[in-house]
């Protein structure tokens, strides 16, 4: 496993972008990781929980624990994998920050990541589904989704030219983020190289949450604006921009979503996802 991750880096390494984290000016940075180690090393465990044992949405993976499915790369990255096995079996990632972070009053809050996927030589990525985004720790106390609140910083399907970016809310059906669809929105992909994600929650409007923004950008660029007026009621708006969240980071095969991963062969390098960095900021 070792060598073969050597190798994988050794052939991305001219692609890279330069790996230190871009906090804004302005913005002080309250926590970060760039994913230093040894190749074949799991992410650290002071920062992440790697999660095993969870499928939702009919997926078809199971999440190890295993460096088959998420290590360090050894220069700077953490690499997903997801796998499939002689007999068919599906295998990938997922993290999520032991941290949780709470938008401040009269503050700018910033999450974001730099992320590249892999290029499949077949062009075959039915069913994969990589991911970087966040919800209420409220579900970690028995509140249960939507109604602890979600937002999708980043996620792909199938290997489509096409991030979304989306709002999970309130009622299970229905509701003002329409559930279980939720509120998404799209933007176009030139390439599988490094991209920077990112989500900003906007509270410096905190005395009136109706003026409050949560926003979209992909290298920079906003291209979706979520106000507390779209949503329309303070208690859930409160879930999405006042509450403690969590960041995670995975790569799902399969699901209700993307389909199954019907044809999806194993060229695993190919379906992987690998993220420089992961930064939290704050004005």
């Amino acid at each position: 496993m070792r060598a073969r991750t050597v190798a994988l880096f050794s052939f991305f390494s001219s692609l890279a972008s330069a790996g230190a984290v871009q906090c804004p000016p302005g913005f002080k940075t309250l926590w970060s990781d760039t994913f230093a180690g040894n190749a074949g090393d799991l992410p650290n465990g002071n920062l992440w929980q790697i999660v095993t044992g969870l499928k939702v949405n009919n997926e078809a993976q199971d999440y190890t624990n295993s460096n088959q499915n998420l290590q360090i790369s050894g220069g700077g990255t953490v690499q997903f994998v997801p796998r499939k096995s002689a007999s068919g079996r599906w295998t990938s990632g997922r993290i999520e920050s032991k941290a949780t972070f709470t938008p401040q009053a009269g503050k700018v809050t910033v999450m974001e990541a730099t992320i590249r996927f892999g290029d499949h030589p077949q062009g075959n990525k039915q069913g994969i589904w990589p991911a970087f985004w966040m919800l209420g720790d409220a579900i970690h106390h028995g509140t249960p989704w939507p109604q602890c609140g979600e937002l999708d910083i980043m996620e792909t399907i199938n290997g489509s030219p096409t991030g979304y970016g989306t709002v999970h809310c309130g009622s299970p059906n229905g509701g003002p983020c329409n559930e279980p669809v939720g509120r998404p929105t799209t933007v176009g992909l030139s390439d599988n190289g490094w991209h920077r994600w990112t989500i900003k929650i906007d509270r410096t409007n905190a005395g009136n949450w109706r003026a409050e923004t949560i926003q979209w950008l992909l290298d920079g660029r906003v291209y979706y604006t979520l106000s507390g007026a779209d949503i329309g009621e303070e208690g859930i708006w409160g879930t999405l921009a006042h509450s403690p969240l969590f960041l995670i980071l995975n790569v799902a095969v399969g699901g209700n979503w993307p389909g199954q991963p019907n044809g999806a062969t194993a060229d695993s390098w190919g379906s992987m996802m690998e993220v420089e960095y992961v930064a939290v900021y704050q004005n």
